[in-house]
């Protein structure tokens, strides 16, 4: 039997793209980039430390195809599959629940899954340990901060465990 790796879902504004400071990632200072000032905030370091968790890598942000063409190249990842959002308003997700969480709990099936985001609450917690039949890792970042060394570290303890 082969091992499949556990999807990584991912998203860029606040755990790539930090809010706060521009000195705030763990790897060298990047030159901003034409277009997007915020893009300036990327950590080059960011994407080989994602590529080293051993994880199957999702973009799962508002940025779609486009972080592929824009954010990728900046931090070192290859294309990245991409969740592709329905348009409009989720219809029927419960108040409190992130309007990603049903998508990304149908987009895994029964794969284990990491998600990276600013925006997790107790509710995605709650609805994903309810829905998803696999392990599931909701990896809340700050996103004054964006991924930091304890964030990697966090990720890669939840790997290594025993589902």
């Amino acid at each position: 039997m082969t091992h499949t790796p556990p999807l990584l879902f991912l998203d860029v504004d606040g755990p790539l793209i930090p809010f706060g400071s521009p000195a705030t990632g763990t790897g060298p200072a990047p030159e901003p980039g034409p277009g997007n000032p915020l893009l300036g905030r990327l950590d080059p370091t960011a994407g080989p430390r994602l590529l080293a968790l051993g994880c199957t890598l999702v973009w799962a942000t508002t940025w779609e195809h486009e972080a592929n063409d824009v954010v990728a190249p900046r931090i070192g990842l290859p294309p990245l599959p991409v969740v592709e959002w329905p348009p409009g308003p989720a219809d029927g997700v419960p108040r409190g629940l992130h309007w990603k969480t049903p998508a990304l709990v149908a987009w895994a099936g029964r794969r284990p899954f990491v998600w990276i985001d600013d925006e997790i609450g107790a509710m995605d917690r709650q609805w994903v340990a309810a829905t998803h039949p696999g392990p599931a890792l909701l990896h809340r970042v700050d996103p004054a901060t964006g991924l930091t060394d304890e964030d990697f570290t966090a990720l890669a303890d939840w790997l290594r465990a025993p589902s």
